[in-house]
C-alpha cells in the first residue's frame, strides 16, 4: 500500500492530540485493531474503499465496529466523514503505529522465513539485532516460501540476507561465469 501525504499528516495530527492528551498508548492500541481488522476483512476494506456507500453509513458502521475506541479515535472517525476520506483509514493507523514507534525508540525488525518463526529463532534474531542496534526492537515475521529456508532480516535501512533462494542465486552466478 501507498502511503498517501494526507495519510501522514492525518496521523501525525492524532499522535499530535493523543500525547497531549497523555492517551497515545491507548490510540496506538487503536490504530493497531484498525489494521488488524482491514487486514483481516476484505469485506471492511471493500466497504470502506467503495465510492457507492454513503459516508454516514461509513461514519456508523465503524463507530459501531470500534465502539470502544478513544474519543480521539472516534474524533479522526468524524474528521474523515466530513472530509470524505474513509479510503486512507488503513494508511493513517498504519502510519500511527510507525510514528507512535518512532517516538519511543521502538524500530522494527521484519524477518522474512519460508515458516512462521518459532520462539528460539525469534531469540536468536533479537540476541543479532541488539549487536547493532540500541533500539528496542519488535519482530514482524513475514512468511515467503519462494525463500526455501534460512531468513532475510531487514531493519530500517539494513538489510541482512541469509535466504537459501539467495545462497542458490548466488551458486547460478558463479557457476554462469
Amino acid at each position: 500500500m501507498i502511503m498517501s501525504r494526507a495519510a501522514i499528516r492525518y496521523a501525525k495530527a492524532i499522535l499530535d492530540i493523543a500525547q497531549t492528551s497523555g492517551k497515545a498508548e491507548a490510540v496506538n492500541n487503536d490504530m493497531k485493531s484498525i489494521v488488524a481488522a482491514v487486514a483481516e476483512s476484505t469485506e471492511l476494506k471493500d466497504f470502506l474503499t467503495s465510492p457507492v456507500i454513503k459516508m454516514d453509513v461509513k461514519k456508523a458502521a465503524l463507530s459501531e465496529i470500534f465502539s470502544n475506541a478513544q474519543s480521539e479515535t472516534t474524533s479522526l472517525f468524524n474528521l474523515l466523514f466530513e472530509n470524505k476520506r474513509f479510503e486512507i483509514l488503513e494508511s493513517i493507523a498504519k502510519e500511527y503505529n510507525r510514528l507512535y514507534d518512532e517516538s519511543n525508540g521502538v524500530e522494527v525488525a521484519k524477518v522474512t522465513t519460508a515458516f512462521p518463526i518459532t520462539p528460539e529463532l525469534e531469540a536468536k534474531v533479537l540476541a543479532k539485532i541488539a549487536e547493532f542496534s540500541t533500539k528496542k526492537i519488535t519482530i514482524e515475521n513475514i512468511v515467503d516460501p519462494a525463500i526455501i529456508g534460512g531468513f532475510i532480516l531487514r531493519v530500517g535501512d539494513q538489510q541482512y540476507n541469509a535466504s537459501v533462494a539467495s545462497k542458490l542465486s548466488e551458486l547460478k552466478r558463479e557457476f554462469a561465469n
